[in-house]
């Protein structure tokens, strides 16, 4: 492997730090990543008990098919089993191209929509793959994310940043290495917004989306 497959293989994250970032609670991300009894996991771990940035990305996807589209894990389940019937992946969540009709998954293979759900070829108009929005490769060609901070809408903008290869894979303000942990510890410590701006070297509006990111997300984790 090279070094930036290195840092997106690298067990940095524990599964209750990865459920605070990706707003799942504890309890779902461990089925994912663990199964439960007869149960395989849908993400293979880097080690026992952690997540790589590609774990992440990969739980990322799950959970957006349920709460975005509405797609159920067991179809999810059903759809990778078949996957692997016309391409092997590594990361199948992050590596391959899904669609969805609010329902079933499907992938476009030699020219057909094949339907993972059911392992049918049909066709169906396109659909747009809003979670892949998201995710985008720095000029290293490191993944990275752009979590949602309030709501999972195109406005939303992409002021917050998850890259291992930027500050150990916490969130930062895009653009910086800065951390919205220690911003909004700052803040929550009385510092205003213009102070911090002025002495990060960021717009107040960075300063605020940093705030808002910890905020909600302690509040969806509460």
């Amino acid at each position: 492997m090279n070094s930036h497959t290195d840092l997106m293989e690298t067990p940095i994250y524990g599964v209750t730090e990865a459920a605070y970032y990706l707003r799942v609670p504890v309890n779902t991300l461990r089925y994912w990543t663990q199964g439960s009894g007869s149960v395989l996991p849908l993400v293979r771990l880097a080690e026992p008990g952690r997540l790589s940035f590609n774990n992440l990305l990969s739980c990322y996807m799950l959970s957006s098919m349920r709460a975005i589209y509405d797609v159920r894990i067991p179809r999810v389940r059903k759809a990778l089993a078949n996957l692997a019937k016309y391409v092997q992946h590594k990361h199948p969540l992050v590596e391959q191209a899904f669609q969805t009709n609010r329902r079933d998954l499907f992938i476009k293979h030699l020219g057909q929509t094949v339907n993972l759900s059911n392992d049918q070829q049909i066709l169906i108009p396109g659909v747009m793959e809003f979670y892949l929005e998201r995710v985008e490769c720095d000029p290293k060609g490191v993944r990275q994310l752009y979590p949602f901070v309030m709501q999972a809408r195109p406005s939303e903008p992409k002021l917050i940043l998850m890259n291992p290869a930027v500050g150990f894979g916490k969130p930062v303000i895009a653009g910086t290495g800065i951390a919205t942990a220690v911003v909004a510890s700052r803040f929550n410590a009385r510092e205003s917004v213009d102070d911090l701006a002025s002495e990060y070297g960021v717009t107040p509006k960075q300063i605020e989306e940093a705030v808002r990111w910890e905020q909600r997300t302690a509040a969806v984790a509460a």
